[in-house]
This record gives C-alpha cells, structure tokens and sequence, in this order.
C-alpha cells in the first residue's frame, strides 16, 4: 500500500478500482511526467453517488461530498496509470471543477475545496495545485460536479 493510500485510509477512504471512461476518450493521458486525468463524476460502486444543480435541487453539502468522491476517482485513474503506485506522484498540478449551478448560485469555490482539500490530505505537500471553479448550466448524466486533474509523476 502506497503512502497515499495510508493517508487516505486514515480519514476512513479507500481508491476503488479506477472506472471505465464513458465515451470515446481515455481516463488518462501520459505525457512525459504530466498525468492527465480525464474529468471525474461522482460514481461510488458504479452508480451515481449524486446528482443536481446547485441552487436548485442539490446543496453545497452534498455538492461539496460529490467534489470529495470525484478526486477518490481522479486519484483512483493515476494508481490505474501508474501501474498501483500512488507514490510516483510528485506534485498535484492543477485540477480544474465543473459545477453544475443556477445562474445566480456563485460559491463554486467553496464547492471544489473539497477536491482540493482531499489532494492535501492524500498527498501532503505535493498535494498543493493551481485550480480552476467554474459554474455551467449542466454536467454529464445530470451530475452536480465533475473534476479533472493534472499530475507531475514519476516517469520511471
């Protein structure tokens, strides 16, 4: 079990096997020691863990836990590239949110926190990333958020 994977067993989080893209596109992409992680819903055992817009039928709460499972399954694609070894991470580089929210609903910020609050935990100080929230009127399957990350890995 990797470092990573001791940390996140400490709050209570297991990496589930990585998920099968959806579409016609990879889960991941490496380039040279760049990891890119294709956006991530929040599936829990294969099934939807939430689904909504915030300021309508889905709260900050429940859009913040969506945030959190979205980075387990952005974590859970780079042990997948990285052939089980969390380790190889280097750095966490950017991770960009997608919140599904009515127009007046703005704290998309606080929605993705919860994404990056999770990579600090996991990952220590090579968790620490640049990051985008952005606001859009709908998401895939009718998800309240969908994340996608960036990783500085270890090209051994």
């Amino acid at each position: 079990m990797s470092e990573v994977e001791k940390r996140l067993a400490a709050l209570g989080i297991s990496v589930p096997e990585a998920a099968a893209p959806v579409a016609d596109y990879r889960a991941f992409v490496q380039a040279g020691e760049l990891l890119f992680i294709s956006g991530q819903i929040p599936l829990k055992d294969g099934a939807l863990a939430a689904t909504g817009q915030l300021g309508r039928d889905c709260s900050l709460g429940e859009a913040r836990a969506a945030a959190e499972l979205c980075a387990v399954n952005c974590i859970a694609q780079a042990k997948a590239a990285l052939d089980g070894d969390l380790d190889r991470v280097k750095q966490v580089v950017k991770l960009t949110g997608f919140v599904s929210a009515t127009a007046d609903f703005t704290d998309h910020p606080k929605v993705v926190d919860a994404a990056s609050a999770l990579m600090a935990a996991a990952f220590g100080d090579a968790g620490g990333h640049a990051r985008a929230a952005v606001g859009c009127s709908s998401l895939p399957l009718g998800v309240p958020v969908e994340v996608e990350a960036i990783f500085l890995v270890d090209k051994r």
